[in-house]
Formats: C-alpha cells, sequence, structure tokens
C-alpha cells in the first residue's frame, strides 16, 4: 500500500511499542566477558590501551567471575598471562599452568554453575617469540611450522580440558588443528568437550591492544602467514567449511565490527551455535571516543554489540559485557 495509509512510524511511537516489535536483542546471557590472568595474588593491574580492562591474579579473577554470574552472563574466556616463556610455549599445557589453574578455581567457585568457562588455546601468550607456533629459522629467514605446532595445541586443548574447561577454543589458525584436537580431547576422555572454532581469525589491526593486555606481540615478523588475509571472504567460508569437517562445534568469527558481513554469510551458510569476539581495538577505539565526549558511552556500547547480534552472532564475546549487563 502507498502513503499515506501505509505508516511505518506507527511502530515506533513510544518505547514500549518499540520494544515489542523489536527484531534484535541484546541479554546478558549472550555476552561473555574475556579474562586475562597472571600470577601473584591481590593483582588487579589495568591494561593502559582498555580502560576497565585488568591483569588479574586468580583470586581477582574469581571474584571478577562471581559478580559476571550475578549480572547473568553467559561465560568467561581465559588467557593466561604467564611469568615465564620459552621457544615451545611450553606453559600452555602445563598441568600447574597459570589458566589451568585459574580454570580449577574458579570451578571451585559457586559461580561456576551458572556460566560456562572457556579457555582460549593458542601458544602466543606463551612463547618467547610471541608467534603462535613452532617458529622454524634459517639465518634472517623464518616460518611457522604448521604440523608441530598442531600437535602442541592439541596437547594444550586436553590439559585445559582435563582442568575443567566447559568448551576449548582454538585461536591458533593452523591447519588441520580441529581433528588433531578433537582426536587428542577424544583419546583423553574428554569426548564431551566442544570445541569453539576460531574458524575465521583476521590478520587484523585491531589486535593491538590485546596483545598489551596478553603479552603476546610477536618478537619478529608478523602473524599473516597463519591468520587470514582480511580481503578474503569466500576464503573465510572455506575455513570455517574445513573446521566443520573436521568436528568443530561452535564457531567464533573474529574481528567482529569491521567484519560484519563475513559474520552474516557465516550465519546464512552455516547452522551451528555462532559468536563474534569485539576485539580490543574495538573497545578501545569506543572508549577514545568516549573519553573525549564525542560518542555517548551506554548508547554507542549498546548500539556496536546491536550490530554484532543483528549480523548474526548468536553470542558475543565483549570487554564491555559487564558494563552492558549491568544496563540490560
Amino acid at each position: 500500500m502507498e502513503f499515506p495509509a501505509t505508516r511505518l512510524r506507527r511502530l515506533r511511537s513510544t518505547a514500549a511499542m518499540r520494544s515489542l516489535v523489536r527484531e534484535t536483542h541484546l541479554h546478558p546471557a549472550a555476552l561473555v566477558y574475556p579474562l586475562f590472568l597472571c600470577e601473584g595474588e591481590g593483582v588487579r593491574r589495568e591494561v593502559a590501551s582498555m580502560p576497565g580492562v585488568f591483569n588479574l591474579s586468580i583470586d581477582e579473577a574469581v571474584k571478577e567471575v562471581e559478580e559476571c554470574a550475578e549480572l547473568g552472563i553467559g561465560g568467561v574466556l581465559l588467557f593466561g598471562v604467564p611469568d615465564e616463556k620459552d621457544d615451545q610455549g611450553s606453559g600452555a599445557w602445563a598441568a600447574d599452568g597459570i589458566t589451568q589453574r585459574g580454570l580449577r578455581a574458579i570451578k571451585a567457585s559457586s559461580a561456576s554453575k551458572s556460566l560456562v568457562t572457556i579457555a582460549d588455546v593458542c601458544l602466543c601468550e606463551y612463547t618467547s617469540h610471541g608467534h603462535c607456533g613452532i617458529v622454524q629459522r634459517d639465518g634472517e629467514h623464518y616460518a611457522i611450522e604448521n604440523d608441530s605446532s598442531v600437535a602442541l595445541l592439541a596437547k594444550t586443548a586436553a590439559s585445559l580440558a582435563e582442568a575443567g574447561a566447559d568448551i576449548v577454543a582454538p585461536s591458533d589458525m593452523m591447519d588441520g588443528r580441529i581433528a588433531a584436537m578433537r582426536a587428542v580431547l577424544d583419546a583423553a576422555g574428554k569426548a564431551d568437550t566442544p570445541i569453539m572454532s576460531y574458524a575465521s581469525k583476521f590478520a587484523s589491526a585491531f589486535y593491538g591492544p590485546f596483545r598489551e593486555a596478553a603479552g603476546s606481540t610477536p618478537q619478529f615478523g608478523d602473524r599473516r602467514t597463519y591468520q587470514m588475509d582480511g580481503a578474503n571472504r569466500r576464503e573465510a567460508m572455506r575455513e570455517i567449511e574445513q573446521d566443520i569437517a573436521e568436528g568443530a562445534d561452535m564457531l567464533l568469527m573474529k574481528p567482529a565490527m569491521p567484519y560484519l558481513d563475513i559474520i552474516r554469510e557465516a550465519r546464512d551458510r552455516f547452522d551451528l551455535p555462532m559468536g563474534a569476539y569485539q576485539v580490543s581495538g574495538e573497545y578501545s577505539m569506543l572508549h577514545a571516543a568516549f573519553q573525549r565526549g564525542w560518542l555517548e558511552p551506554e548508547r554507542a556500547m549498546l548500539e556496536s554489540l546491536l550490530s554484532i547480534r543483528r549480523a548474526g552472532a548468536d553470542f558475543i564475546v565483549t570487554y564491555f559485557a559487564m558494563n552492558a549487563a549491568k544496563i540490560l
């Protein structure tokens, strides 16, 4: 029907009306809060480039998780920040590693009954060189060795599952890692532990603040030989298809806002549960605008999250999780 019989503004007249007809909703249970675990006790060290985000000792992290549970947040995603590193990243799979100890402490708290604990699986926080796999050097030239890296990543996944992770989440982007992790988890009696694959993780400029938080900046070169080229949408779909074929149970798209088209296409093509990671650079650039008074913090935060949900993400990993949950 033509104007004036059809007036779309009729359904925008009041807050109650807008709420009733709203197509996309945000709720705390669809938010996942990243935590950076460090050594020590009573440590709460703010990350300079990420206002409101901290490196937390395990005792402080447990307090944070308990508050997340009270707010109804769906889960936490754990990253380890060890004091010692080596070229193999051996702290990633150590039974007494920082993330393993953090998992056991969180699972011992009452909060663990109402939220999901997700453990990131990667080597970059644990390697002395900052890469996500084993480095082969030949003079000035280097390469990240795929298959030997995959073996260590699978070992890490089994260690984190044994420590209590509800979900293991490989973020390394090595070929064949999902199949290797599934085989090792099953052999270790962890057949019921889901794998949430960072299935199309792009080599993005938006990871900078995270690398400060996790101490994972590469000491040489970059990660473009294993993380995806941001120009390639079709290749992203191939990566996802391969991970599903290898046994991935869930997908995590990263980054989120600069890649909403990738999220939308993945949602249209695949029926696995799918989340998106609103990464550190997305968070930090919004905070920079907040601090200068250029954007209204609450509205801009919620609008950014809504855009990710509208693109098709079932859940969102975001550093805004606690602030957003308090409003929602």
